[in-house]
């Protein structure tokens, strides 16, 4: 039994959501973990090590004819060429597996365009957030799909039209991870809140393109805080960011000097930092916009503010569930009162919402979610007649 693990991005952000299932798999199944760029795979590397694999070698898959890279080369600073481009030039691989676990959609290429309509794809989605996009029709053509909690099955069944036999509820294996040190925070011995300021790509959900750079300056004329910037990972990957759910193009533009430069902000575009948990879990307040990672920062209720850049009417909207977690402002010019509301009101109004929200999500239980996993895999293969071999039989590539 050979099962695929692919990890396609430009980004490191998507690793931590399979990797720790590939990993519990191995002694059970022939695992082969397949990166489409160097970056990928060190971070793969790198988390393995930390997991206590320091041996993980990722197949590297790359683009093999000579169209897709000149395809590569005209569209790839503003559009995913490469991630789109990968599945065309390495069909060979992909039919060389019994199963191919993935954390994103596009995958499904492979079976709507390419035909490898006997080949399963399992999705151990990323992150386990509220919006929208998550739980589109598209997501019915996956084989089984991996959910991190009771949230994302109800969602699958009553949104996306997915049959609850094809969802097994696994737990959220990015909790599994250890890091392999702390972040470094230079205002760490201030005796400052610190606030992690998380906004989303999207532009259209974003607060970012309309309110960021405001949120900034209010940090930097700050004495009462310190700031964490860590927006999501693709934010200042490419000169313009779209988004792919409704058609919105921005440019996020580059940032002063002077913002890396004040003694009581922390900057982070795109570290193995900003994925792996290090300011969720160092932050005291979080704010933001759309993310899922505010479900990460859950784990531990702390007051929590958001943006409403856009004015979105969100009162009993599934899409902004999170929203429940604490006040709501639409302007960076109320963020002194909403902090302080955030954080006089967090113990009285928010916490129990808090826990709620995070029971909702998450299916954490005392055997780890990797294991899980692993296990929800190998019992959908079996399902479908696969042979599996004897524990201790497999290989990595």
């Amino acid at each position: 039994m050979r099962v695929g693990f692919l990890f396609n991005h430009d980004q490191i952000h998507q690793i931590a959501h399979s990797l720790p299932i590939a990993i519990a798999l191995l002694p059970h199944a022939e695992v082969v973990l397949a990166a489409t760029s160097e970056k990928l795979a060190n971070e793969i590397r790198r988390i393995g090590a930390a997991a206590g694999h320091p041996w993980l070698s990722p197949l590297r898959l790359g683009l093999s004819s000579r169209t897709s890279r000149l395809l590569e080369q005209g569209l790839g600073r503003a559009l995913p060429a490469r991630k789109l481009l990968v599945y065309r030039d390495n069909l060979e691989f992909f039919e060389t597996l019994d199963a191919l676990v993935v954390t994103e959609r596009t995958s499904l290429m492979l079976k709507t365009r390419y035909g490898l309509s006997d080949l399963p794809i399992i999705l151990a989605d990323h992150g386990a957030g509220d919006r929208k996009i998550g739980f589109g029709r598209e997501a019915s053509r996956f084989d089984h799909i991996l959910a991190a909690g009771p949230k994302i099955r109800d969602r699958l069944i009553g949104e996306a039209g997915v049959e609850p036999a094809r969802i097994t509820i696994t737990g959220y294996p990015k909790f599994d991870l250890r890091r392999l040190a702390p972040a470094t925070l230079p205002f760490a011995a201030s005796g400052r809140p610190a606030v992690l300021y998380n906004p989303h790509v999207s532009p259209h959900l974003s607060s970012w393109f309309t309110q960021g750079r405001r949120v900034l300056d209010f940090f930097l004329a700050s004495d009462r805080y310190n700031l964490i910037f860590a927006p999501h990972v693709m934010l200042f990957e490419r000169r313009w960011a779209l988004s792919i759910d409704r058609l919105r193009i921005a440019r996020p533009r580059d940032l002063d000097r002077r913002y890396f430069q004040a003694p009581n902000i922390h900057i982070d575009l795109g570290s193995p930092a900003s994925t792996d948990m290090s300011y969720t879990d160092a932050a005291d307040i979080y704010l933001g916009d759309v993310s899922s990672q505010i479900y990460e920062f859950l784990r531990r209720p702390r007051p929590a503010l958001f943006l409403n850049a856009h004015h979105v009417s969100y009162d009993g909207d599934p899409n902004y569930a999170h929203w429940r977690a604490g006040p709501v402002i639409s302007d960076a010019a109320e963020l002194e009162s909403g902090l302080r509301a955030a954080s006089e009101e967090h113990a009285p109004r928010y916490a129990s919402v808090q826990r709620e929200l995070f029971d909702y999500t998450f299916d954490v239980q005392d055997e780890p979610s990797s294991a899980r996993g692993a296990r929800a895999i190998l019992d959908y293969l079996s399902r479908r007649g696969r042979s599996l071999p004897l524990p201790g039989s497999w290989r990595i590539a």
